[in-house]
This record gives C-alpha cells, structure tokens and sequence, in this order.
C-alpha cells in the first residue's frame, strides 16, 4: 500500500515540474500525467544516478563553489526528459534555470503543505 505522504509528494513535485514548464521558456511538461510519470522517473534517478554524478564532479563542484551543481541538476532534468515522453527541454539554458526554478517551487510547494499527509496520525 502507498504512503499517503509519499502520494502527496508526488503530486506537489508534479504540480512543481508544471509550475516550471509554465515559468521557464523552453521547458515543456505535455500534461499533469507526463508530469506525474517525470516526478516518478525523477525520485528514481535522483536516488541511484544522482550521487553518482556527485561523486564523479566532486572536485569540479569544489573548484566552483558548488555552482556545478546546477549542471548536474541539469544532466537530471535531461536525463528525465529522454526518459518521459512528453517532457522536452531545448537547450542548455532552460535545462539549468528550470533546475533552479524546480527547486524553488517544490521547496515552497513542501513546505506549505508539509502536514498534509499527517492527518489523522
């Protein structure tokens, strides 16, 4: 059985991957169901490739005080659209504003409905 929680956090992540196809120009997500489907495929290589790519551009990450990171959320978000059809990044530029973007808003998005999935706990 799902996780009420983890159901909520699905949705606000999808609801965040829309809110920044419609804030950043060259970033599309096709519908909330390509957005559910890339918020699922996200978690996914957040969890395995992610660190893997930390790890490997540590020192490049280092020597730009943490600006690659951009980059690599980045490489994510390219990796997301290969993998989803539906989503559709043109270029590097959108690639790494809708990373910043992404973050901001489902920060926000997390934050405000934290307790959501604790009701009735």
């Amino acid at each position: 059985m799902i996780n009420l929680q983890i159901l909520i956090a699905l949705v606000l992540n999808a609801a965040a991957l829309l809110l920044t196809a419609y804030i950043v120009p060259g970033f599309h997500v096709a519908s909330f169901t390509t957005a559910i489907l890339a918020a699922i495929v996200l978690g996914v290589v957040n969890t395995f490739i992610k660190p893997i790519l930390s790890f490997v551009s540590a020192p490049l990450t280092i020597v730009s005080l943490g600006l690659f990171t951009f980059v690599i959320n980045a490489v994510v978000l390219f990796i997301v659209s290969a993998i989803v059809p539906g989503v559709k990044i043109e270029g590097w530029l959108p690639a790494i504003l809708g990373a910043i973007v992404l973050s901001i808003a489902s920060t926000i998005l997390n934050s405000i409905f934290k307790d959501l999935g604790k009701i009735g706990k």
